[in-house]
């Protein structure tokens, strides 16, 4: 969905749109894109649009995931505060607000005004064990990494990425996104924001869905505002953590990736 910097109000009437589209459908969960409640923008108009966590915005997500009974992954400018802002993705569950991950990675643009964040959490619901990233977190393993180590079975990742059509940003996702879930042995979901924000971008909006062996499961190419519906099997889980060729996680070698390797010290 298109979110406009700064028009909240706006950008919540077309989540509670698509909220109730969701749960025609029988979604359980419903992940939004990067920062669709306040708009994405790297540059100091964010200021204008940043939440509290918790806030009255919480409040309402809060409402309408108890009256739907979903999940709702949505994200906002955090401001923490006066010295600290965050690019923030709420887990809001039918029992409340269950926690938030910060952008832990940021992209050199956004480096002048966002603060990273400095943890990777993990959420349960609805059976599974889930993560969050956020756009340019994806490009590095080693956050997948730990998020598996941590057991989960799903990784999101809203993007806010601008530029390009959906066909263009989607052959550009899969340099990565499909290494992310085949490395891992988990799902990826992946949903990025559309049209113009208001502030001279505009995003392409396109979504996959990635399985745990790396195989594209579903897309959504059309580029404008939408929904796409998937249905994550734990049985595909299984068929890979069952076979001791195709499930390559329990087999690395922390131990050998950490330290220096004394072969290669001068005079060894």
């Amino acid at each position: 969905m298109p979110a406009r910097v700064g028009r909240i109000g706006e950008n919540l009437d077309r989540m509670a749109h698509w909220i109730d589209v969701a749960a025609g459908k029988e979604a359980g969960l419903i992940c939004f894109p990067e920062l669709t409640i306040t708009g994405y923008t790297h540059k100091e108009d964010i200021r204008t649009a940043v939440q509290a966590v918790p806030g009255s915005v919480i409040q309402t997500l809060e409402e309408w995931a108890e009256a739907y009974n979903m999940v709702i992954l949505a994200g906002l400018a955090e401001q923490d505060t006066p010295a600290n802002l965050f690019l923030t993705h709420l887990v809001v569950t039918p029992s409340g607000l269950a926690g938030h991950y910060r952008k832990t990675h940021l992209a050199p643009p956004e480096q002048a005004i966002f603060d990273a964040g400095q943890s990777v959490p993990v959420f349960t619901a609805l059976g599974m064990t889930f993560g969050v990233q956020l756009c340019y977190d994806a490009h590095f393993p080693e956050l997948s990494t730990r998020m598996a180590q941590k057991g989960v079975d799903v990784i999101f990742m809203p993007h806010a990425s601008p530029r390009g059509t959906a066909t263009q940003k989607h052959e550009s996702w899969m340099r990565h996104l499909r290494a992310r879930a085949f490395d891992n042995s988990v799902f990826v979901v992946a949903c990025n924001q559309c049209g113009k924000n208001g502030k001279g971008l505009s995003f392409p909006g396109n979504a996959v869905v990635i399985g745990p062996s790396g195989e594209i499961l579903e897309t959504r190419l059309s580029g404008d505002e939408g929904l796409l519906v998937a249905d994550l099997d734990p049985k595909l889980l299984t068929a890979v953590r069952g076979h001791k060729m195709r499930y390559f996680f329990p087999n690395r070698r922390p131990d050998v990736y950490s330290g220096d390797d004394p072969a290669a010290l001068p005079g060894k």
